[in-house]
């Protein structure tokens, strides 16, 4: 049984006994707010271990709530994963450029709300990789210190820049990122480039790796992953 606790933030009363009866029945300990306010108060008295986050909330609403959460040095550590409506892509965007680190679009399956609860909790506990720590993931094994990509036993050859994408989306696997949280990671903050440059290297990283590219997961409207299980569909 898990015993990790889970603050949900949500101002639809329904919404929240939905997300208790399923997380409780899991095992998680839970407790809920409704307003931002509310939020941030038991982030500070409870300091839960998973944060699942409604956008749209009355007063403080769930993009500053993140912010404020990323932005705190004793509280960054806490996975948040937005709840955001259909035609939000833009809060998406936004929500994940802040900090956060997953989001499941209303009306939601409980299903896939507990699979992507239980894959960061999985990853929260995980040590983060360490710049030559070699990666073994699906078919392919990545070796940053040799700046080498092997699929199926065969080298790859790949761009600088192909394989810096490779390599960020790979130490996250499962991990939505946007195209300029991408650019950020491989070329540095000053880096001008624009959404179609990200999406063209994509497009030859796919090309390149053969039936490994399927792997690498366009999420439309907001940004790419590596899938992190083989029977993933995009």
């Amino acid at each position: 049984m898990s015993h990790e606790t889970i603050l949900l933030v949500d101002d639809e009363a329904d919404i929240l006994e939905l997300l208790r009866y399923n997380l409780d029945r899991e095992g998680y300990k839970t407790i809920s707010a409704m307003t931002g306010e509310e939020a941030l108060q038991k982030i500070e008295s409870h300091k839960p271990d998973l944060v699942i986050l409604d956008l749209m909330l009355p007063g403080i609403d769930g993009l500053e709530i993140t912010r404020r959460i990323k932005n705190n040095p004793a509280r960054a550590g806490i996975p948040i994963i937005m709840l955001t409506a259909k035609g939000e892509e833009a809060d998406i965007v936004t929500g994940l450029e802040l900090g956060a680190d997953d989001y499941v679009t209303k009306p939601f399956s409980p299903r896939i709300l507990l699979a992507r609860i239980k894959a960061m909790i999985r990853r929260k506990h995980l040590k983060t990789v360490e710049p030559e720590t070699v990666i073994h993931i699906h078919e392919m094994v990545i070796h940053p210190g040799r700046r080498e990509v092997i699929v199926d036993g065969n080298p790859i050859q790949l761009t600088y820049t192909e394989f810096q994408v490779l390599y960020y989306l790979a130490k996250r696997p499962g991990w939505v990122s946007t195209r300029s949280q991408i650019v950020d990671a491989v070329k540095g903050e000053d880096y001008y480039v624009t959404d179609r440059s990200v999406d063209v290297q994509i497009v030859g990283l796919r090309k390149k790796l053969g039936s490994s590219g399927k792997y690498i997961q366009t999420v439309r409207g907001v940004g790419y992953r590596l899938s992190e299980n083989s029977d993933e569909n995009e």
